[in-house]
């Protein structure tokens, strides 16, 4: 039997488990899980090739153990502990697959894991994953046609499906709440366009969109991820004029979000000293002057330029953020920590509700010939329920396939790799595609 130990089992992993224990016969897997608390992981207990077992991550003899009895090892943890697994797996010479982008923290691993013979494969789930291999297996065939790459858009958006679509804001959470309240911060959206590279900071990141159209699901809007400029040299297109990645939403989402950076509630650099036991109401009037003539509302929609006919009054009113009885149970949190509370109430996936990942590159090129062509490549996948979600299947599934290739030898890479080499995104699309996970030309 070969060991793959799976460290951390949360809402990304049910996919992933599936599959590997759908493969456990036929590829003499035994699938050891271990997560910090192992209640939600009963279920797999009943299967004979599956171990569960809880793990301190901060316990070095506790991870030597668990890593030591595994031929691979899959992190599943927060990004900040895969350099934790990372030195354990370096350590007791163990290969390594991670979802997450690569840290530089990982980076000066590299030489030691060449050293090792080892492979720590990061970015290998949705975005940074299929992103990187359905765009750069493109890119690579238009290249090796002698075509000149000059354009390249690339986005990607976890939304709700159209029929679980049924709240005024049109999204729901499908992946960590916290990473969406924070998205877009930190550094300015960071591309170039035509030939003009453009930084725009994140007070008007959500005004700075474009519209994109997908068959069948009609209209979306797109607003820029943080740095694309570093992907000319990941692609290898370090001379084109246009590269763009960013963010997926329903038209008019930018816009209503757009409310919460106004008033800076998805600001996380500070804390509210007395934010426990606050009411909704009062932590939103915390942020708005003061005026003993007008009531919040009317203070509100002043700072907001918003009137009570508005579509975003409406989207206001239906979150109840305005609430005097609803109270915040989190004790010195950040206006971003309070924010994510109340949303999370208010856009969590019900039992049947389904979700669904959209996935769109355009690739603008002149041909060998001269010819100006665009080549349009698009993915929609649907969850099923709450739990097996498009998500998950997304994220999950490319860390199972490529562990049983590494496992097989198929993949005979060394050091710190993200999946651009045709050596990983040929075999692993092909085997998403036997799993529902399409890209569609035109």
């Amino acid at each position: 039997m070969r060991n793959i130990l799976i460290v951390g089992a949360g809402k990304s992993s049910p996919y992933l488990i599936k599959y590997l224990l759908d493969k456990s016969q036929k590829e003499e897997l035994l699938i050891h899980i271990a997560d910090l608390d192992t209640n939600h992981l009963k279920k797999y207990q009943k299967y004979e090739n599956c171990k569960v077992s809880p793990i301190n991550i901060s316990s070095e003899k506790e991870r030597d153990k668990f890593i030591s009895e595994s031929d691979l090892v899959i992190s599943m943890l927060p990004a900040r502990f895969h350099i934790i697994l990372a030195k354990s797996c370096l350590k007791l010479k163990r290969n390594l697959l991670t979802a997450s982008y690569v840290s530089e923290e990982m980076k000066t691993l590299t030489n030691d894991v060449k050293k090792s013979e080892l492979l720590f494969l990061n970015e290998m789930g949705l975005d940074p994953g299929i992103d990187h291999m359905s765009a750069k297996k493109i890119i690579d065939e238009l290249l090796a046609n002698g075509a000149k790459i000059n354009s390249f858009k690339s986005y990607t958006g976890g939304l709700i499906a159209p029929e679980s679509d049924n709240n005024k804001w049109n999204y729901k959470f499908t992946w960590n709440p916290r990473n969406v309240v924070l998205a877009g911060q930190g550094i300015p959206a960071k591309y170039i366009e035509n030939n003009k590279y453009k930084y725009i900071p994140y007070n008007r990141l959500f005004k700075n969109i474009e519209k994109i159209k997908i068959e069948k699901y009609g209209q979306f809007e797109v607003y820029p991820n943080r740095d694309s400029l570093k992907y000319r040299e990941i692609y290898s297109l370090n001379n084109i004029k246009t590269m763009i990645r960013g963010t997926i939403r329903k038209v008019g989402f930018s816009d209503s979000w757009n409310m919460f950076v106004k008033l800076g509630l998805t600001n996380d650099s500070f804390k509210i000293s007395n934010s426990e036991n606050m009411s909704y109401r009062e932590y939103v009037n915390c942020f708005l002057p003061y005026d003993d003539k007008l009531s919040i509302e009317e203070k509100l929609q002043k700072v907001l330029s918003v009137s009570k006919g508005d579509k975003n009054w409406g989207k206001i009113k239906e979150i109840d953020i305005l609430s005097s009885n609803k109270k915040i149970p989190l004790k010195n949190a950040s206006p971003a920590q309070i924010l994510e509370y109340i949303l999370k109430d208010s856009w969590k996936l019900e039992k049947k509700d389904k979700d669904m990942i959209v996935m769109y590159h355009e690739f603008g090129y002149v041909t060998s010939l001269g010819g100006k062509e665009k080549i349009i490549s698009t993915m929609v996948c649907k969850g099923k329920d709450e739990t097996y979600t498009a998500m998950a299947k997304t994220v999950g599934l490319p860390l199972a396939i490529s562990s049983i290739l590494l496992l097989n030898n198929k993949i005979n890479l060394i050091g710190v790799h993200t999946p651009i080499e045709r050596e990983i995104y040929n075999p692993v699309l092909k085997e998403l595609e036997t799993n529902g996970i399409n890209f569609q030309e035109y």
